[in-house]
């Protein structure tokens, strides 16, 4: 499985809303600025991410976007999923219930590598699940503070 652009810029935006959204709405430019991501690129994602029901906007001098539920209720792979589609590192068809033989794979009830694929696909699942936006939070925020007492200057990912 490989992550394009969307998904990892997009899971970067998304942290960014969740650390610098708790005192007001966070503009696409300021996105942008602090996540050296085109403004053009985040007006194309957070659509996306609106539409899953992971940010809410707001219009106005003042406005820009938030978090609609708590970042411990939003896990990565919600985030990935809004963005990317499915996130199976294996597309095959004998695991898929099939509605005719033409959709799934004629030699599935003899493959015994489809297992493997299944292993690989429920454990990126299970592990892009298990991290909530949270913990990116708290991780951001570490980094940031080492980054300012070692290095005055540079900032952290967020």
């Amino acid at each position: 499985m490989r992550l394009s652009t969307k998904g990892r810029y997009g899971l970067r935006a998304l942290l960014d809303v969740a650390v610098y959204s708790e005192e007001e709405p966070v503009s696409i430019r300021s996105i942008a600025q602090r996540q050296n991501i085109s403004e053009a690129y985040l007006e194309q994602l957070m659509p996306k991410l609106k539409k899953a029901g992971l940010i809410d906007s707001q219009r106005g001098a003042s406005g820009g976007y938030r978090l609609t539920r708590p970042a411990e209720e939003i896990s990565v792979g919600e985030v990935l999923r809004a963005l990317e589609g499915e996130l199976d590192a294996v597309n095959c068809p004998g695991l898929k219930e099939a509605a005719s033989e033409e959709e799934g794979c004629s030699e599935a009830h003899t493959c015994v590598t489809k297992y493997v694929w299944q292993r690989i696909n429920d454990s990126i699942t299970k592990t892009v699940d298990e991290i909530s936006l949270s913990i990116l939070v708290e991780q951001s925020r570490q980094i940031h503070e080492e980054s300012s007492a070692n290095v005055s200057g540079k900032r952290a990912c967020c």
